[in-house]
């Protein structure tokens, strides 16, 4: 695949097919959770930056590490309440430091998708050769934890190199997730892998980080939402909530999952799902046509 160009065509949302969903539902949503380990001693997300080139840098850290201690158990509950599947963002290294969080996860038959070795390292600037190793091991080590090969694809960061996808079909993975450009799956030019959307705008991460109070989280949430039905009189849409325990699973924003999770889940025409049912709807309604 060319370095110089987009591992995909243009193709305006205005001259596609309509794309149905089961039940007649126009928006597809699914919870992308992310699962991610962090190293002490390398820079990563940081809530204050002043710190964060220290090794250790402590007050950094112990804000990431909140996720796997407290975080993820809150946001777990709330998930059950509600009935709602999370489609797990998945660092590999989090089968070897976390196996609690895999074995509830399993419990709770949650979706796993493959999102890199670990987020203290982006996914960019390995040469075709390394880049299959390193693929191969993360995608074996989350099949052997979990019991079944992810199918999606999330880079630490968001990040590929232009051979990524080409990569990721070989190992038998059908979609990724990094290319946030669509509010409806598409092809990518590599045989049998296609696009799914993300999102980095609805995104706890993205969004409490510039100063979002709760309650215009949940606003945010139910403008996405409505905006996307209505436009869905054309074809279904897909809407991502994005997730990151140590964002959302703070004791004082838990509350606002708790009732974005409450409204989303007595909409009418939504269908509540998983990245890898949505991936798998749009390929057999793809072939079909």
């Amino acid at each position: 695949m060319a370095s110089n160009r987009v591992p995909f065509s243009f193709q305006p949302i205005t001259e596609r097919a309509p794309l149905h969903w089961p039940g007649g539902a126009r928006v597809a949503t699914y919870i992308g959770l992310n699962v991610e380990h962090f190293h002490v001693d390398l820079p990563s997300t940081s809530i204050w930056p002043g710190t964060a080139d220290l090794v250790p840098d402590a007050l950094n850290y112990g804000w990431r590490d909140y996720g796997p201690r407290v975080g993820i158990w809150r946001v777990a509950e709330i998930l059950d309440r509600h009935g709602v599947p999370a489609s797990v963002l998945l660092n590999s290294e989090v089968v070897a430091h976390y196996p609690q969080i895999v074995k509830a996860g399993l419990e709770r038959g949650w979706t796993w998708v493959a999102h890199g070795r670990t987020n203290s390292v982006l996914h960019a600037g390995m040469d075709r050769d390394t880049e299959r190793v390193e693929l191969t091991e993360l995608v074996d080590t989350i099949a052997g934890a979990t019991g079944r090969r992810p199918r999606g694809w999330l880079g630490p960061g968001l990040t590929e190199t232009f051979e990524t996808p080409a990569l990721l079909a070989e190992l038998g993975l059908e979609y990724v997730l990094d290319w946030t450009n669509d509010d409806q799956p598409y092809p990518l030019d590599i045989p049998g892998m296609i696009s799914v959307p993300y999102t980095v705008e609805i995104n706890d991460l993205g969004l409490f980080g510039k100063g979002v109070t709760g309650p215009e989280f949940v606003q945010i949430v139910k403008d996405q939402y409505e905006q996307l039905r209505a436009d869905a009189v054309q074809g279904g849409r897909v809407m991502a909530l994005a997730l990151h325990p140590f964002v959302i699973g703070q004791a004082f924003r838990a509350r606002y999952l708790d009732e974005v999770l409450a409204w989303l889940a007595a909409q009418p025409d939504i269908w509540l799902t998983t990245s890898h049912e949505i991936a798998t709807c749009y390929q057999s309604v793809r072939h079909a046509a």
